[in-house]
């Protein structure tokens, strides 16, 4: 998001947006071509890459998406199979991906893995693959490939630790099924950001003979207070993501029930990891812990407004800016060495939606003394390559290839990770590095600032939720 125009200025709107994982609308690819030039030159260092459209990459088939559903059971059986099958099929319908199914584990051969973007353990049980299967599998997630586990999928080849640290923890035990509260944990990832905070449900609730928190994101967990029977404590994830040695993997404990796959909530929650899986959909799934709440949605104490305009907060937690063109900024602290992750969303189809993320700025009710003496971190994908999404807005455009594959089209959640170290500032879109610029002007130090939202005019309509940071140790701020 550009700064506040001062008295006289006016802000250019481009026509066209971002496309879903980096595909430009026409009018676009001149722009990008320069901007990643211009990034290249700049040294903007790039993630890993998501799964490129039309199949898995290493087939290279433009041909659409395509799922496996493997089901095969060596031990307990759950009458809800079928009901799995028919809800992923009818997912894959309106979703956009071809869905096979089968219970056949000489489906496990390298020539044909390679015809899906994901594998779905739907219930599993027990050894389910052969030795030669369980190779080509490796391969086929090293290469790329994605892995869902549904339920029971913990509850599956306990002795091949390949499996066990892609699946992310084992099944140890149940209570009987009955109603229990999720706590959704990450409200920007397709699994989970359209469900509510408290998520109540009744299901088979695992428990799980290791937490997974250190090594996956943990995207829902339960509270245990809610029913009766887990043994996990405080600390009970159920559903999480992270990238496994090459690939994707998301697992979920719901499914144990028939009427699980007719729960629209449910059924919104599978698909998510699905689209997550397959590329269709990004989001950041490193583990994170340590971070303390600025806004988690009940409470904006020790935010002011700098300026015209506002945030208007809904019952979801959700700020949105209105009006300006303004600043929210946190005055109850100033940062120095930190890790600051917020999510936030664009309305307009267009992506031309106007904001940012300022850091490093001295306490002020003015809101200039941000776009003078600080950073902004843009938002608006459709400006110049140094004042687009990712950019130090004038300053340093992002790596727009890598950008434009992590960034979630507008009215999908992004989350940013903004990790300030002496001088030196690093951005994270959804997992992807795509920014890394030291500053130079003692005028902008960055070793110690505070950090705002940007609401830039009454016709900008960006939504930020779960604002979140982590201190870092003071002698990790060298700056390099």
């Amino acid at each position: 998001m550009a700064p506040f125009p001062r008295s006289g200025a006016t802000t250019e709107r481009r026509p066209q947006g971002p496309a879903r994982r980096g595909v430009l609308r026409p009018g676009t690819a001149r722009l990008a071509t320069t901007a990643l030039g211009a990034a290249l030159v700049l040294g903007c260092v790039s993630g890993p890459a998501a799964s490129q459209a039309g199949g898995h990459p290493a087939n290279g088939r433009q041909d659409g998406r395509h799922v496996l559903v493997f089901s095969k059971t060596a031990g307990f059986r759950h009458d809800s199979i079928p009901e799995g099958i028919t809800a992923i099929r009818e997912l894959g319908a309106t979703g956009g991906f071809a869905v096979d199914a089968t219970e056949d584990a000489n489906a496990f051969t390298p020539g044909n893995l390679r015809k899906y973007d994901a594998v779905v353990f739907l219930s599993t049980t027990g050894d389910v693959l052969g030795p030669a299967q369980q190779r080509a599998f490796e391969r086929y997630i090293r290469d790329g490939g994605s892995y869902v586990g549904v339920h029971a999928a913990a509850d599956t080849e306990y002795d091949w630790e390949f499996y066990g640290g892609l699946a992310g923890a084992y099944f140890r035990s149940h209570p009987a099924v009955q109603s229990a509260t999720v706590d959704v944990e990450d409200r920007a990832h397709p699994a989970t950001s359209g469900l509510e905070r408290a998520w109540n449900r009744t299901d088979e609730w695992y428990d799980y003979r290791t937490n997974p928190r250190e090594r996956a994101r943990v995207l829902a967990s339960l509270d245990e207070s809610s029913y009766t029977g887990g043994t996990m404590g405080e600390d009970h994830p159920i559903a999480w993501c992270q990238e496994y040695r090459g690939g994707r993997s998301f697992y979920t404990g719901g499914g144990h029930t028939k009427e699980s796959f007719a729960e629209p909530a449910f059924r919104s929650h599978l698909l998510g990891g699905i689209r997550w899986a397959i590329g269709d959909a990004q989001a950041d799934c490193r583990p994170e812990n340590g971070y303390r709440p600025l806004y988690d949605g009940t409470s904006l104490e020790g935010w002011r407004q700098a300026g015209p305009g506002s945030f208007e907060a809904d019952a979801d937690g959700t700020l949105t800016s209105s009006g300006g063109m303004g600043l929210l900024w946190y005055a109850a602290q100033d940062f120095g060495a930190y890790s600051l992750k917020l999510d936030w969303r664009m309305s307009s189809e267009s992506g031309d939606d106007n904001s940012g993320v300022f850091v490093g700025f001295p306490p002020s009710d003015d809101p200039w003394s941000a776009v003078d003496r600080g950073y902004e971190i843009q938002i608006d994908a459709t400006d110049t390559p140094d004042r687009t999404t990712g950019s130090v807005y004038g300053f340093q455009s992002a790596d727009l290839a890598a950008r434009d594959r992590a960034l979630n089209p507008p009215g999908e959640w992004n989350t940013y990770e903004i990790r300030v170290e002496g001088e030196r500032l690093r951005i994270w879109l959804n997992g992807v590095r795509i920014n890394d610029f030291t500053n130079t002007d003692p005028a902008r130090s960055l070793r110690d600032g505070h950090i705002g939202i940007q609401n830039h005019g009454a016709g900008d309509r960006v939504s930020f939720r779960d604002i979140r940071i982590k201190e870092l140790p003071a002698a990790t701020a060298t700056g390099h």
